[in-house]
């Protein structure tokens, strides 16, 4: 029997390297089986290390790239990363004024290496045009500073800088806080205006990798399309990552991320995966039963715990206590 498999569209760049950008999106498509199309924003020259070259494609073939997908393939999300210049991100806002469909903002800014991925002319046009028409931003430490107009120096600051961005651009944001330093575990902030999540997972020792960002962002896309709730989604994406870091494996003198199926998030030892232990801190307006939120990790020999739990977010409270979280 004939399988029908959901459709994610990505809108980024190229990645000659084949770690990050359209490449890293497409492949993460596949893992998680859902079937992936493409709108390439621009070509870059570039490996792990550095970028060597960035060249915008036309915009008006970057939208007719964008209408054949529609035309006939009716993607269910849509994720963008880098978009470059200041005519591209105005296309792809624009399409997105008419098309509904959950649409995933990666606000690529800076790549790993500190190369700037955003002309200085287009970041304006970002923050007018595209961002307020994300379902869900998804800035690293570096970018949610800059959108949140604020320093980022602590875990405490993950959750104002998500809610600060939330206000002012509208959407869902999702701040990763891997780059955060002092840290014993890779923390992220979910917030919508009404449930907050804390995704945090322990560091991946010994390995250096390349195209996290664009990976995660996918991930959740990919969730999306096959249906997933938003925080659902959000929790799939951090989980995705970080079992791709632990897979990790060697190309030349650099790391590539492993490629993690659905399946084997959900049962890591029967797929041959390595589990990571990722915890939840979830927020929700309406608090719950405390219990309710103690889960175990499918497939996890260690039995560790997804951590839930619940207060107001008006109040940064649990309920009954005084100390914020």
């Amino acid at each position: 029997m004939i399988k029908t498999q959901k459709v994610a569209l990505t809108i980024a760049g190229s990645d000659s390297g084949g770690g990050a950008g359209i490449q890293a999106d497409l492949k993460t498509f596949a893992a998680l089986g859902v079937h992936g199309a493409s709108a390439i924003a621009c070509l870059t020259a570039q490996n792990p290390r550095r970028v060597l070259a960035v060249e915008p494609c036309s915009p008006k073939m970057l939208r007719r790239q964008i209408e054949a997908v529609f035309e006939e393939l009716e993607p269910a999300a849509v994720k963008t990363g880098m978009l470059f210049s200041a005519e591209n991100i105005r296309i792809v806002a624009d399409f997105f004024k008419r098309e509904k469909c959950p649409l995933v903002v990666d606000p690529v800014m800076l790549a790993t290496s500190g190369a700037r991925l955003l002309k200085p002319a287009a970041e304006k046009i970002l923050r007018e045009k595209l961002l307020p028409r994300a379902t869900l931003l998804t800035p690293n430490l570096a970018e949610a500073e800059i959108l949140a107009g604020r320093k980022i120096s602590a875990p405490e600051d993950l959750r104002s800088a998500a809610r600060a961005i939330h206000a002012r651009f509208g959407g869902a944001v999702l701040v990763k806080g891997g780059h955060l330093k002092n840290c014993r575990e890779a923390m992220d902030v979910f917030f919508d205006g009404e449930t907050e999540l804390l995704l945090s997972a322990p560091f991946v020792q010994g390995v250096s990798t390349h195209g996290t960002g664009c990976t995660c962002s996918a991930a959740i896309c990919a969730a999306l399309a096959l249906g997933h709730d938003l925080p659902g989604a959000v929790e799939t994406g951090k989980n995705f990552i970080t079992a791709a870091i632990a897979n990790s494996y060697r190309v030349a003198n650099h790391f590539a991320l492993g490629q993690i199926s659905m399946a084997a998030l959900k049962h890591p030892a029967r797929e041959g995966g390595k589990a990571a232990g990722n915890r939840r801190l979830q927020i929700p307006a309406v608090p719950a039963a405390r219990d309710a939120g103690r889960e175990k990790i499918s497939g996890d020999p260690n039995g560790r715990k997804l951590i839930c739990r619940r207060f107001n977010p008006k109040t940064g409270k649990e309920p009954g206590s005084n100390n914020p979280v």
